[in-house]
């Protein structure tokens, strides 16, 4: 199964965005899988680009799904993968922190929908590849 390295460390900036300050990998696929995503110190992310009306029930920090967040978006900003892919990738690494199956279908399913805004824009500026 695939997996993260560690826990990231983050700090929150005005506005809506966070900051990586402790770099983290996920292993896609498996647990020792060459293909690799490392998150680097300094990554600006927004967590789950959720609508405000839905925060009371999907938080962008939501725990179930925070670390796959921080990937999806890394995966958007340096399209190192199609857009497909990474929303694949996306909800490989929500099943494998745990996310509830509603959950995951949701926010896999809204992102499929409605990704296409995030990818295209690159509107998260500060990846450093």
């Amino acid at each position: 199964m695939s997996s993260f390295t560690s826990e990231p460390l983050l700090e929150k900036t005005k506005g809506k965005f966070w900051i990586v300050r402790r770099p983290f990998t996920y292993h896609v696929g498996s647990q020792y899988s060459r293909f690799k995503i490392s998150i680097p110190y300094g990554f600006r992310t927004d967590l789950a680009s959720i609508p405000r009306i839905f925060w009371a029930i999907l938080p962008p920090s939501g725990f179930g799904y925070m670390k796959a967040a921080i990937i999806h978006d890394y995966l958007y900003q340096s399209k190192i993968v199609s857009r497909a892919e990474a929303d694949a990738i996306f909800l490989e690494a929500m099943t494998v922190l745990g996310t509830n199956w509603f959950v995951r279908a949701i926010i896999h399913s809204s992102v499929r929908l409605f990704g296409w805004l995030g990818y295209s824009k690159n509107n998260l500026p500060g990846v450093k590849i």
